[in-house]
């Protein structure tokens, strides 16, 4: 078996990218066995309850340029709904000034989170858009499965009575600025989007402690790899095309930062002793930045220290 394209069975679920890390991790035979256990091509009841208590969502998907992006869909708790477990609707769209504004369409690929910080619950789901209208998007399920809670610090969210702020112009960059180096250096969470051609989208949680990214200069981050549930979903989809796009929120102000880079997975070196319980490395190249303010209807809530 060649440990870059392990041989995989009729019944995997896992694309060419995720047996790929899986093997050189040793998860490969384990996962084989629990991946098609795990992961659903349909949501429980209750993930599709969960969803609709949820004041906002995680969105993963590519822009026309192909590049991926973590976003934010936000609404009153019930903005999420699903019809059936084959289906969730959303009665949102990304903000104006959002990286993802006018590339959500009918047959785009989609990685969602759903994620409660403050009770440290989150499920996945990636899928299909089926429709997309003025009301919102509606999208079928093609994996559906649950994530630990590690990681997870309770900065909160509770939708907000009033109107969103109206949205600032946003602020474009090619590198990270100070302030942008500043939200990164404090950051105790992120998302990051990932994409593979044949398999879609996907958005995941990294977490933990405060500075947890490292920032070491203004187009380079390092990001540790803590041990997880072994999918390897977004670095299996990194393993095929190293792009990705991260989100930051500074939750003092809800302001967002978005990050595209390229990365590169470490699975050894000297760097790794900088992390302690890290299992691998990602280096980022900064290739591009977004800071957008205002045209969300929520109130974040801090984590204390």
């Amino acid at each position: 078996m060649d440990a870059l394209h392990p041989v995989s069975g009729p019944d995997d679920i896992f694309h060419d990218g995720e047996r790929a890390v899986q093997e050189r991790a040793g998860s490969r035979e384990r996962m084989a066995v629990v991946g098609p256990r795990a992961i659903r091509d349909y949501m429980p009841e209750q993930h599709r309850d969960f969803f609709g208590q949820l004041p906002f969502i995680v969105v993963g998907a590519r822009d026309d340029d192909g590049q991926p992006w973590a976003s934010l869909l936000a609404g009153r708790p019930g903005f999420c709904s699903s019809p059936d477990p084959q289906h969730l609707a959303v009665r949102a769209h990304p903000a104006p000034g959002d990286p993802l504004a006018g590339c959500l369409r009918t047959g785009a690929a989609l990685g969602l989170l759903g994620i409660e910080p403050q009770t440290r619950r989150r499920n996945r789901l990636n899928g299909v858009l089926e429709r997309v209208d003025g009301q919102g998007l509606e999208l079928r399920v093609e994996q559906s499965f649950g994530n630990c809670p590690q990681y997870i610090r309770p900065n909160g969210a509770r939708h907000a009575d009033a109107p969103p702020a109206a949205v600032a112009q946003p602020v474009r960059g090619t590198v990270l600025d100070a302030w942008s180096q500043a939200l990164v250096a404090r950051a105790d969470m992120l998302f990051i989007a990932s994409a593979h051609a044949g398999s879609g989208a996907d958005v995941s949680h990294r977490g933990g402690a405060p500075g947890f990214v490292r920032v070491d200069d203004a187009r380079t981050l390092m990001l540790p790899d803590y041990p997880g549930n072994r999918f390897f979903n977004t670095l299996g989809n990194l393993q095929v095309d190293p792009r990705a796009g991260l989100l930051f929120i500074d939750f003092a102000t809800g302001e967002r930062l978005h990050v595209a880079v390229s990365a590169d997975i470490l699975w050894d070196g000297p760097a790794l002793a900088d992390f302690p319980g890290a299992e691998r490395l990602l280096r980022m190249t900064v290739h591009g930045t977004l800071r957008v303010a205002g045209g969300l209807p929520l109130h974040w809530s801090v984590a204390e220290p």
